[in-house]
């Protein structure tokens, strides 16, 4: 059987809740619940509150969850500032985060992030970042990937000193993609897609003096081995300048050599020769032994010493007697029927004659001459044509008489 006991159970009208006294208690799990308050002198466990909490009062600071005297949440007008550490498994915030200590780690990735502003420095890979941005691995990199390839322009700007672009689109001026160096907001080196180096000075400088080069190839201790300045003047060798060069090639086309020492042209044999000689051309002829140069024909340049000697002779139908004590080098200008021989000599000398057609001409040899085909060779008739002849002297006879051995026979 049930039991009521109180000391005051009151409701005068009939209707309604009863009125519990102070002191009054609920056994078990009842609800106590009404439209007035109630009051507690002691305190309150419960499994669980249900309430908007707008009505608490007498609790401290409602705007503050504490842990004893220490407040770790406190609501704000734009927020809450927490203080100590939050462990969540997934947080969003929609306004700024702000982050206040000397370590902070995220040992997940992020995987997106609208804007990152950072009032001091940034270390990957170290804790403890000397400059704004500090990287530190066994192989740093910084890679750029455009997203709008390959119209986007990519670039490591550095917006005081200088720049490093890597560009891929027609909106910098550039038709094709390219690598360049950026100083003071003009660019100075670019290297192209093909390859090209362009080196840019700005203007075009007269001076030619150490500082004023455009482009520059040294040692470091101020010996400038190459060097190219704005108008197109280059230096090669000394210190760079006008007054120390090796060699200056001028912008108008004329090069200069210093120095006490020599100059070596093209060395070859008469067969060496260019295949299409222009008037100009310069060589020595290791065949003939002599400095050759072209007009519109090749011939000799005087010099180069070692007792070589020309003589020429003009035959117009006539027996042309070439005298081999007296010049190593012969030239024979021909017209009609002529016969070439020879007096004189030392053995083993080398000689050559070179027989030019004045019209048309044929030319024989006499019984001095030996070839190596063991027959006198057929020289071309045409006007112009010319014939050179090598040969060695092989024997001086008692009489004077010659024997030669014929060396080499060149047409053209």
């Amino acid at each position: 059987m049930s039991r009521l006991r109180s000391n005051k159970v009151v409701n005068q009208a009939g209707t309604g809740a009863p009125e519990l006294t102070y002191g009054a208690v609920v056994p078990g799990t009842g609800t106590i619940s009404g439209a007035g308050k109630v009051s507690i002198g002691g305190s309150i466990t419960a499994g669980s509150f249900h309430g908007d909490g707008s009505g608490l009062s007498g609790v401290g600071d409602p705007s503050a969850l504490k842990d004893g005297n220490n407040v770790k949440v406190q609501a704000t007008a734009t927020g809450a500032t927490v203080t100590g550490d939050i462990t969540a498994t997934n947080a969003t915030f929609s306004g700024n985060l702000t982050v206040n200590g000397t370590t902070t780690t995220i040992d997940t990735a992020v995987t997106s992030v609208d804007s990152l502003a950072v009032d001091g420095s940034v270390g990957i890979g170290t804790t403890n970042p000397q400059v704004q941005l500090h990287l530190t691995a066994a192989d740093p990199y910084i890679r750029l990937q455009d997203t709008a390839a390959p119209t986007g322009y990519s670039q490591i700007m550095g917006t005081h000193q200088g720049a490093i672009a890597f560009s891929a689109d027609t909106s910098n001026s550039v038709a094709d993609s390219h690598f360049r160096f950026d100083v003071d907001g003009a660019e100075r080196l670019r290297v192209t897609s093909t390859g090209k180096l362009e080196v840019y000075k700005g203007t075009s400088t007269t001076g030619k003096t150490s500082g004023s080069e455009a482009f520059t190839v040294g040692n470091g201790a101020g010996n400038k081995r190459f060097s190219v300045y704005p108008d197109g003047t280059a230096v090669i060798g000394g210190q760079g300048t006008i007054a120390n060069n090796n060699i200056l090639l001028q912008n108008d086309g004329e090069a200069v050599f210093g120095g006490t020492g020599s100059i070596k042209v093209p060395v070859g044999t008469t067969g060496q020769r260019p295949g299409s000689a222009a008037a100009g051309m310069f060589r020595y002829n290791s065949t003939e032994g002599k400095f050759e140069g072209y007009t519109t024909e090749w011939g000799e340049i005087g010099g180069g010493g070692g007792g070589i000697t020309t003589e020429a002779s003009v035959a117009s139908g006539a027996v042309v007697t070439l005298d081999l004590t007296a010049a190593q080098d012969h030239k024979v200008t021909a017209t009609g029927i002529c016969t070439i021989t020879c007096t004189g000599g030392t053995e083993a000398d080398s000689h050559t004659v070179r027989i030019i057609n004045s019209g048309s001409a044929t030319i024989g040899f006499s019984t001095y001459f030996l070839f190596p085909s063991g027959s006198t060779p057929s020289l071309p008739s045409a006007d112009g044509s010319i014939s050179l002849i090598s040969f060695t002297v092989n024997r001086v006879g008692a009489a004077g008489t010659q024997l030669l051995a014929g060396a080499s026979v060149n047409f053209s």
